[in-house]
């Protein structure tokens, strides 16, 4: 009976409900109607009755026995169940020892749905996190009427918004409203037969390392930039990147992106400062000057100095 983490909760029971909690995930509002421990007496009933939201029930301690509609099922530590809007439940602890149960009711609001009714629209919402919140109430209509153990370990973020709740954390509103989150998410994983992977927003990958690429190329231009130094850092063959940069550049190979880039900085230059060309040439990656005369005449019809005339500032 000692070392009971929940123990601190039965300081307040009510923090908790004290705060008017209207938390927004998705296109959902979740309104916090109970959020406690309590405890069952040794043989406490509670007889047949229905709630018009959902409720959460989890076992940290005892044991008992709840009746869902009309089956009865045994409850002990590190159950939970879950009795969603209008279900008939019947409660009651065991006859030698108490059960503590915490509880978390939730009035669950389709805010999409009163939008529409409204001809309102919603407020812009990461659309991973919507797709996610949809997910989880879509299954939480659908959860089998039974108990289950408490697997992905919900009954902690009980105990953190508590705490949360008491210690006046920093970010102590979005702290509560990640735990009650959580509680949610981890209810419909206990009920989940076998994991399922994970669907994260991903990269595009060649997109992505070709931008890696480039980024490498403009920091580094004015010294040696070798296509196999590059791949090497991206963690991936020369050949591999030459593909991306044909793919990603129209039709560019690296080396034809990497003298752009270097011919770019080469104009800047010639009008920006009043170096000698050959001076330039070396500071921009180019082996002499009479190199960097040669590549700039035949990508731009005319040689660096003609094009520092054409642009001198007046």
């Amino acid at each position: 009976m000692n070392n009971f983490p929940y123990e601190v909760m039965q300081e307040r029971q009510d923090a908790l409900e004290r705060l008017d909690l209207r938390v927004h995930w998705g296109q959902y509002e979740i309104r916090v109607l109970r959020f406690h421990l309590t405890t069952f007496p040794p043989g406490k009933i509670v007889s047949f009755h229905k709630h018009a939201e959902f409720e959460f029930h989890f076992i940290p301690r005892g044991k008992g026995t709840v009746i869902i509609e009309d089956e009865p099922y045994a409850l002990r530590e590190g159950m939970f169940y879950l009795t969603g809007p209008n279900v008939l439940h019947y409660q009651e602890a065991d006859l030698k020892e108490p059960m503590e149960e915490l509880c978390l009711h939730v009035d669950i609001i389709n805010l999409a749905e009163q939008e529409t009714d409204q001809g309102k629209g919603l407020p812009l919402v990461d659309p991973w996190e919507a797709s996610e919140a949809k997910d989880c109430m879509e299954q939480l209509g659908s959860l089998p009427l039974k108990p289950t153990m408490d697997t992905h370990r919900a009954m902690p973020y009980f105990l953190e918004a508590y705490q949360a709740s008491q210690h006046k954390f920093a970010g102590l509103y979005t702290t509560i409203k990640h735990c009650i989150i959580q509680i949610l998410l981890r209810a419909v994983r206990a009920y989940a037969s076998e994991p399922m992977e994970a669907e994260l927003p991903s990269r595009d990958m060649k997109a992505y390392r070709y931008q890696l690429a480039l980024e490498y190329i403009h920091a580094n231009s004015s010294g040696e930039v070798v296509l196999e130094d590059v791949a090497e850092k991206l963690h991936i063959s020369s050949r591999q990147l030459q593909r991306i940069f044909k793919e990603q550049a129209g039709g560019h190979s690296f080396s034809e992106v990497l003298e752009n880039v270097r011919l770019e900085a080469v104009c800047r230059r010639l009008v920006e400062t009043n170096w000698p060309i050959d001076k330039i040439a070396l500071h921009e990656g180019f082996s002499s000057g009479s190199y960097l005369h040669t590549v700039f005449r035949k990508r731009y019809g005319f040689t660096p100095s003609t094009y520092r005339k054409m642009n001198a500032r007046a």
